[in-house]
Parts: structure tokens; C-alpha cells; sequence
């Protein structure tokens, strides 16, 4: 809270309760009839709201102030966040482009894989020849799958011939 808001405050209360005495003294006077006394009284209630008027426009500008701190703050928070995303963009791009990849490192589809092309690693070596038949899995049979989901090796191809 700024101190323009908190004295505003304070200075608007204290003279708030500072009325209620020239009060209290105007309503003694006005019960015995003194009018002097009631001008007095008067006078100094007077003074004592506006000098509280006075304290609540300090306290209204520190309020403002505070406000424009707050939203300053908020924007450059803001702002380091849009940053902080630019940079996190910039990182996955690269990532994605491959300017972060090792040396030599090369990557294959799943053709290539099974075309029999070579497999290099980030170190440079050629670790094995991967195609369909020597690939990390073995070599395998066909199979196809039923609506139950259990396996069923695929049967060769019948040849059909049809005679007239």
C-alpha cells in the first residue's frame, strides 16, 4: 500500500472523529440557547470536514498511484512471459529442425528401415544392416488377426483357377 493511501486514510478517520467533538459542543449550546457557541462549534466541525475531504482526495490519489504500480507490474510480467514462450518456441524448433542433433546422427523412416539401408548413430559407427529379415525382432511370420483379437497364422496363397 503506498503512503499517500495509508496518511489519506488515517488523516480522513482521525478527523472524522475529531468532528464528533465541535459537535457534541453544538448540541450543549443549542440546548441552552448560546448561538455564539453554536457558531463556534460550527466552525470548527467545519474544518475538521474538510480537512477529512482533503485526506480522502490523498487517499483516492494513492490509490491511483497504487493502481498504476499494479498494472506496470502486471505488463512487465506479462511481457516476460511472452518472452519466456518466444524462447520456449525457438528451443522446439530447433530441436524439431535438428541444430541440437549430434554429429552424423540420421534418422529413418520406417521404409528406409526395412528397405535394408544402414542405421548410423551419433558416434559414427554402423552398429548393423536393418532391413525386414535382420531387423531387431527376428524374422517373423505372417499373421491375421481375428475380431476377438487372437492371432492366426496367414495361410499361403491358394492359387483359383476356374475351368470353362
Amino acid at each position: 500500500m503506498n503512503t499517500k493511501t495509508m496518511e489519506g486514510i488515517v488523516g480522513a478517520n482521525t478527523n472524522m472523529n475529531l468532528l464528533n467533538t465541535p459537535m457534541r459542543v453544538y448540541k450543549e449550546a443549542r440546548r441552552r440557547g448560546d448561538t455564539g457557541a453554536m457558531e463556534r462549534a460550527m466552525g470548527y466541525a467545519g474544518e475538521c470536514a474538510e480537512r477529512a475531504e482533503e485526506y480522502k482526495a490523498e487517499a483516492e490519489k494513492g490509490m491511483e498511484e497504487d493502481a498504476r504500480e499494479a498494472r506496470e507490474k502486471a505488463r512487465e510480467e506479462f511481457e516476460k512471459a511472452i518472452q519466456k514462450r518466444r524462447e520456449e518456441r525457438k528451443a522446439g524448433e530447433a530441436r524439431v529442425t535438428g541444430e541440437e542433433r549430434k554429429a552424423g546422427e540420421t534418422r529413418q523412416t520406417g521404409e528406409e528401415w526395412n528397405a535394408g539401408e544402414t542405421r548410423v548413430t551419433g558416434d559414427g559407427e554402423k552398429p548393423e544392416e536393418c532391413n525386414g529379415e535382420n531387423s531387431p525382432e527376428g524374422k517373423r511370420e505372417p499373421v491375421t488377426y481375428t475380431r476377438t483379437g487372437t492371432a492366426i497364422p496367414a495361410g499361403q496363397s491358394a492359387s483359383i483357377s476356374i475351368s470353362i
